[in-house]
């Protein structure tokens, strides 16, 4: 008989409370999911999480820090990571945002599976939200 697998909600240090029932990430096994992040500066007590920016190369950035924080609370990085999912608030932004993406993913070995997706439902502020899965092992 197999042991049950336990589930782990992954909250870093630099992130708030979720605001309802949901967890930034949750690792399950050697599957890491990170739920959507957007460009909100690292947790400050008693504050409500606050976009950097306003431009698309600095919420992309901080994004990206925040995924890559729930990823090492789960004991991955961005070599276990499977899938990304962007989502951008405006297709005029695809072009930087490809760029952006290149520049920063440009040392990793092998790049994850991507998809970019137009969603302009994001807060007021926010251009860009990713998600990640990966895969550790």
């Amino acid at each position: 008989m197999s042991e049950k697998l336990t589930k782990t909600a992954l909250t870093p240090a630099t992130h708030t409370t979720p605001p309802a029932k949901f967890s930034h990430g949750v690792r399950k096994g050697n599957i890491l999911q990170v739920a959507g992040q957007v460009g909100f500066g690292p947790a400050v007590e008693g504050q409500a999480p606050t976009p950097v920016g306003p431009g698309l190369r600095e919420q992309t950035l901080q994004t990206l820090a925040n995924v890559e924080a729930i990823l090492k609370e789960g004991g991955a990085g961005w070599e276990d990571a499977m899938m990304l999912r962007v989502y951008l608030t405006d297709t005029a932004h695809f072009a930087e945002f490809n760029e952006i993406y290149n520049e920063y993913f440009a040392s990793l070995q092998e790049a994850p599976a991507a998809r970019t997706t137009v969603y302009v439902g994001l807060p007021a502020g926010l251009l860009v939200e990713i998600d990640a899965l990966a895969v550790l092992g």
